[in-house]
């Protein structure tokens, strides 16, 4: 026996305390067997039953081992150390752990029903296996599964169990809710395989793996990962690994390393973070800023490697992205793996922020080459993902129905974008892109689904080439949208320039409007119009409207710069209700044209300004005309009989002019109501008998009579007059 915390000579007085501090045989259940005199003598024990070792405080290393059939619970307040391996089976009244291989050729391990516990660990007792070699291991191999070996003796802890050994090993089903601990640099590996209902902390201090081909994990009840060095996760064909828990790092250099095979799947729902509080046994971090600064020694250097797999960060139940940080804090590297190339899902409930590049390099080498892989942004309810950080990955973005995908934070230092040019960096835009650079200009080619795109940066974004193809809405509300090398908008559902700032630069293509273009910005260059424009809006070249084409009147006119040609419809009715109160739009043109002089007084064509509906600013003749509106038309507009003229304002702006008033719907009504009284008055009278000559029934016949004649011909005339309301008349 080996006691580095105590002299040899005080182990008898050790002993002697222990006892009359803890009442030795007394402290232990009926018919458990202490043997903790023996462990302190360095004898073997072979076990017959439940069997006790009580450390004392301090360090006691043990070099016996531990054979026969019982169980092992070590309690005190010390820490007890095997340096050799030991074997013992749990009481066969006591196994009843059904172990299963499945999967084919492609053999996995389930255990079902497991085995109550053979090694328990009490709170306050530390138990270590090993002193950083190969042996001091306590465990039973009977099964021969395929790939490892599992354990079938069981493990408690709700102390401290210390894993200080340098080859693979599996500990079984671990239970309790202590602290599972393996020091930094000691290279060996523990496969945590099954459901493990511990609810502890584990910290890894070299390299776990949780889950392999051969066997998956679940940590359903694991408060917290504590990993300083590399976490490594990987699953059995077809199967689906999903862990729940924040993992925290204190020291540089540690990972999350996953891998997938075929049809399987890793979801991570919980934060990877920087703990600089709580120790082993409740790492936290005190500021979520220290994740996103770089601090001393890059001790909050965390990175995720994921090679060939299919990885999804969150599970539409959560909103903290898995690697809050910026490239100086945090790598991430996508890599193919076997042929297989990887993909990353990000599936939260809320807006997530991801401000670190996804490259393909190694380790923190992250953008020494593109990374191999996919990017999906889940359609899950809320979710808003911000790329902050120019992305390097060579694949495709897809963001799904109902999701929002954002380049750049809107913030200085937060531009974001993607490598763009190639078929497999398409975007398939099914949900909302939205790009809002502040200074960073964005290229973006290969865009098609059936979602919107938002400008809403001050930097420019350009769309390139044949295939843009997104059918959404394409909108401006801030910086300029441009189009470039054959790029065009015709799949565009509607555009739409909703702020003055707001700039789409056309090209020298020019724009062609199949849907709808709407708004207040500016289009830089010129526009033609085979769908629908509403007013409002700026040209800076020339407006070509088609056969097909439709002008929308509104409060604003259509300003142009270049040649104005004319064709196609011409929608006045958001003018109609202002028209019929001498409304003025805000920024319409005065002009005073001279009255036909076939035209009928006019008392309020006097107070009517004349309304532009196109701004020609440049100085050519603005040619053809709206369908059925030739120079000089009259067009009624409620009340109102206006003249439309293609040589108004300026002398080429396109105006209407108010002529002659007609009498309001108002009155007709009034009128028509007024004739039914007269009719109906002496029929109510008779029928109250109020006494009436004999010369009434023929009053009323006659009375009667006309009214059955001017009704008709009120209602034909009322009628006329609503269905003349809103058109024009040649």
């Amino acid at each position: 026996m080996r006691i580095p915390s105590h002299s040899a000579a005080a182990a008898a007085g050790t002993l002697a305390s222990l006892v009359l501090t803890l009442g030795a045989p007394t402290a232990s259940a009926a018919g458990t067997r202490d043997v903790t005199a023996d462990v302190l003598a360095d004898r073997n024990v072979t076990l017959s039953g439940d069997t006790v070792v009580t450390v004392p405080s301090g360090t006691t290393t043990y070099d016996g081992v531990f054979s026969g059939e019982g169980t092992l619970t070590v309690r005190g307040g010390g820490t007890l150390i095997l340096t050799k391996d030991s074997d013992f089976t749990l009481p066969t009244a006591r196994q009843h752990q059904k172990v299963t291989t499945q999967g084919g050729n492609h053999p996995y391990t389930t255990v079902a029903n497991p085995d109550p516990p053979a090694i328990t660990v009490e709170k306050g007792a530390t138990l270590q296996y090993g002193t950083g070699g190969s042996a001091g291991l306590i465990g039973h191999f009977p099964y021969g599964t395929p790939g490892y070996d599992l354990n079938q003796l069981n493990v408690r802890v709700d102390g401290t169990l210390r894993l200080s050994l340098t080859r693979t090993f599996n500990l079984g089903t671990i239970s309790g809710s202590g602290l599972v601990t393996q020091p930094r640099n000691m290279w060996g590996t523990l496969d945590l395989a099954g459901t493990q209902p511990f609810s502890g902390v584990i910290d890894n201090g070299t390299g776990t793996a949780a889950g392999r081909p051969e066997y998956p994990v679940a940590l359903p009840n694991t408060r917290a990962i504590l990993n300083q060095g590399s976490w490594i996760i990987d699953t059995p064909l077809g199967r689906t690994i999903t862990l729940r828990q924040n993992f925290y790092q204190r020291e540089y250099g540690s990972d999350v390393n996953v891998h997938s095979r075929p049809g399987s799947k890793v979801v991570l729902t919980g934060q990877y973070s920087y703990s600089d509080q709580g120790g082993d046994t409740n790492p936290s971090l005190s500021n979520p800023n220290l994740n996103w600064t770089a601090i001393a020694h890059q001790l909050n250097k965390r990175g995720t490697n994921i090679e060939g797999a299919n990885v999804q960060w969150g599970d539409g139940t959560t909103h903290e992205i898995f690697m809050p940080g910026t490239a100086e804090t945090v790598y991430i590297n996508l890599h193919e793996a076997s042929g297989v190339r990887s993909r990353l899902t990000f599936a939260y409930d809320g807006p997530v922020t991801l401000g670190a590049p996804i490259g393909g390099g190694r380790y923190h080498d992250t953008l020494a080459a593109p990374g191999a892989g996919d990017i999906v942004i889940a359609g899950t309810r809320g979710n808003d993902v911000t790329f902050a950080a120019k992305q390097y990955y060579d694949g495709s973005t897809t963001v799904r129905n109902g999701a929002i995908l954002r380049l750049g934070s809107g913030k200085k230092g937060g531009d974001g974008s993607l490598l763009t040019g190639t078929a497999r960096r398409r975007v398939v835009d099914d949900g909302t892109l939205v790009v809002r650079n502040t200074s960073t200009p964005v290229s973006l080619a290969y865009v098609g689904g059936e979602g919107s795109l938002v400008q809403a940066g001050a930097a420019t974004t350009t769309l390139t080439g044949t295939a843009v193809t997104y059918t959404g809405t394409t909108t401006v509300t801030r910086g300029t949208l441009a189009l470039r090398s054959g790029a065009t908008l015709v799949h565009s559902r509607a555009v739409r320039l909703t702020m003055p700032g707001a700039h789409l630069d056309a090209g020298t293509a020019g724009l062609r409007v199949v849907t709808s273009l709407s708004g207040r910005g500016t289009v830089v260059g010129g526009v033609t119009n085979d769908g629908v424009v509403s007013a409002g809006l700026t040209v800076t070249g020339g407006y070509t409207q088609s056969a097909q084409g439709q002008l929308v009147a509104g409060k604003r006119p259509l300003k142009v710069a270049g040649a104005v040609r004319l064709a196609g419809d011409l929608d006045l009715s958001g003018l109609a209700t202002a028209a019929s109160k001498s409304a003025t739009p805000a920024d319409a043109k005065a002009s005073d044209p001279s009255p036909s002089p076939s035209a009928s007084p006019n008392p309020s064509a006097a107070t009517a300004r004349p309304i532009t509906l196109l701004d020609h600013t440049g100085s050519a003749r603005t040619t053809g005309t709206f369908k059925g509106l030739r120079e000089g038309a009259k067009v009624e507009l409620g009340d109102s009989t206006y003249r439309i003229s293609y040589r108004g304002g300026d002398g080429n702006d396109v105006v209407l002019t108010a002529l002659a008033a007609r009498p309001s719907s108002s009155k007709h009504a009034a009128t028509a109501s007024g004739a039914a009284e007269v009719a109906a008055a002496p029929h109510t009278a008779n029928t109250a008998g109020s006494g009436a000559s004999s010369w009434w029934p023929q009053y009323v016949l006659g009375v009667a009579l006309l009214a059955g004649l001017v009704a008709p011909a009120v209602m034909r005339h009322r009628g006329n007059d609503h269905r003349r309301s809103g058109r024009h008349a040649a």
